[in-house]
C-alpha cells in the first residue's frame, strides 16, 4: 500500500510539474503578445518616399533573380538501363531456386 502511495504522489507531483511548466509558458507568451509594439508605425512613418522606392526596387530585382534561377534549374532525366537491377526479393528466389537444383543434382 505504501508503495502504491509513493507512486501515486509522484505522479502528482510530476503531473503538476508539467501543467505548471506549461501555465508558466502560455502565461509568458500571452505578455510577450500583449505588449504593444509602437516602433513599426513609427519606423515605417518616418521613411522618407525616395527609400520607399528603392525598397520596392529591390525586392523586384530579388524576385526577378529568383524566377530566373528557378527557370534555369532542371532536373536531371536518368533513364533506367536496359537490364534493370534486380530487387531483393528476386535475389532471394533466385538463390533459393539455385540451391534447391543444386542439392538435387548431388
Amino acid at each position: 500500500m505504501e508503495l502504491m502511495t509513493n507512486a501515486l504522489w509522484i505522479t502528482l507531483i510530476g503531473m503538476g510539474l508539467t501543467f505548471g511548466a506549461l501555465a508558466l509558458f502560455w502565461g509568458m507568451m500571452w505578455a510577450i503578445t500583449a505588449m504593444p509594439v509602437k516602433e513599426d508605425a513609427v519606423e515605417r512613418d518616418s521613411i522618407p518616399p525616395h527609400k520607399q522606392d528603392q525598397k520596392a526596387k529591390a525586392a523586384a530585382v530579388a524576385v526577378a533573380i529568383a524566377l530566373a534561377e528557378q527557370e534555369q534549374q532542371q532536373t536531371a532525366y536518368f533513364p533506367m538501363p536496359e537490364t534493370a537491377f534486380v530487387s531483393a526479393w528476386q535475389l532471394g528466389m533466385r538463390t533459393r531456386q539455385m540451391y534447391q537444383k543444386g542439392s538435387k543434382s548431388k
